[in-house]
């Protein structure tokens, strides 16, 4: 019996070896009846990732919202805070400095939380303008606060702000959008050095490539040289709203082609996924269309890759195994203070908030699913 015993240990012990060396070596596209059964005996580490866009520190936000939203983030516990820019709104327009109660409210409430963080440069973040004269100019100070990049050395360097970390079974690279350059000579060496590992492939830039929000025709540029990366997703902010698209192939002559689901699952490999996510509690603009506003209203093709959209304060939770990543888009609703003078909505006098609603309003306070999907191997 010892003898069987010590057997059985050492058949496990060598399944659990086979598992790890065939697991992380092996492309994502790679099947076998091998590797599927021994993985099959143990548990696949999960790693979740919660990412937030244009949170509510500063006078021109919604303090509310981003206490709601930062509260329940929290309550998830991911193992990393991806950031998709546009920390703080300062009052006033070219402010002369970064007073530092605001980055003690970014160490208390997106640092201290979370064991790694990844923070996107937003153009809210960056010194004022003329194009942008309430711009904060906290960057200096917000950008030492993550956990930076790994050290990869290729003859192509991203430039200043740029960077990939490997976490767990994700490769994570973040983009510089200001001023706009193609990534790819830096990016694509890396991307297929991760997909050979078996890496899914998340990209993170603080514009949209992509939006029913405030359109902006960048399929020839931005859209075409991410999806040409095909990475499995692409976040970005800027826009506070949420949005999501179905998967999409890559641009051709300015065409694209999606693959859609009503149920929000999909196969890898089908296309990028681009989502926005701008609801951490900065002040809510209307969708361009709602506003009647023809010049900026997306064009029919882009609203019929469109999955879902939104008006509303939100995160999103990835739970990343090898074989399947899962999104969970988290509404938080605040309580309706009718004494609180504060306004979710930007220029909330305007005639058009006559008709349009935000996805909160009538529901109570509290955090609930607003849609799920899934990418599958």
């Amino acid at each position: 019996m010892k003898w069987f015993a010590m057997k059985i240990i050492f058949l496990l012990v060598l399944a659990m070896f086979v598992s790890y060396s065939l697991g992380e070596g092996a492309p994502r596209s790679a099947t076998g009846w091998g590797i599927q059964n021994v993985m099959a005996l143990f548990p696949q580490t999960t790693t979740r990732i919660a990412i937030v866009g244009d949170t509510g520190i500063g006078e021109r936000a919604y303090a509310p919202g981003f206490s709601a939203v930062q509260k329940a983030m929290r309550d998830k516990t991911p193992d990393v805070l991806l950031h998709l820019g546009d920390f703080v709104y300062q009052p006033e327009p070219f402010p002369d400095s970064c007073p530092d109660r605001y980055i003690e409210e970014i160490k208390n409430t997106l640092v201290d939380p979370y064991p790694l963080r990844l923070f996107v440069a937003g153009d809210n973040d960056l010194p004022p303008k003329m194009s942008k004269p309430k711009a904060s100019g906290c960057w200096d100070k917000i950008d030492p606060l993550d956990s930076g990049f790994d050290n990869v050395k290729h003859d192509a360097q991203p430039r200043e702000f740029e960077g990939t970390r490997v976490i767990g079974n994700t490769l994570i690279g973040i983009i510089n959008h200001y001023p706009w350059k193609d990534p790819t000579p830096w990016l694509k060496p890396r991307i297929e050095e991760a997909r050979e590992k078996g890496l899914w492939v998340i990209l993170a830039i603080h514009e949209p490539a992509l939006t029913t929000a405030w359109y902006k025709d960048k399929r020839n540029t931005v859209l075409q040289q991410l999806n040409a990366l095909k990475p499995d997703i692409v976040f970005a902010g800027n826009q506070h709203s949420y949005e999501r698209f179905h998967p999409m192939s890559p641009v051709e002559e300015g065409m694209f082609k999606t693959v859609k689901s009503k149920s929000g699952k999909y196969q890898s490999g089908s296309g990028t996924i681009y989502i926005v996510s701008g609801g951490g509690g900065a002040k809510f603009k209307p969708f361009a269309d709602m506003q009647n506003h023809e010049k900026r209203t997306a064009p029919k093709d882009v609203f019929d890759a469109l999955a879902k959209r939104a008006l509303m304060n939100h995160f999103i939770t990835l739970d990343i195994t090898q074989n399947i990543l899962k999104g969970t888009v988290w509404q938080v609703c605040v309580q309706n203070n009718p004494h609180d003078k504060r306004n979710p909505r930007w220029k909330a006098r305007k005639k058009f908030w006559d008709t349009i609603t935000l996805e909160c309003d009538g529901q109570p306070e509290g955090v609930t699913v607003y849609e799920e999907f899934e990418i599958h191997q």
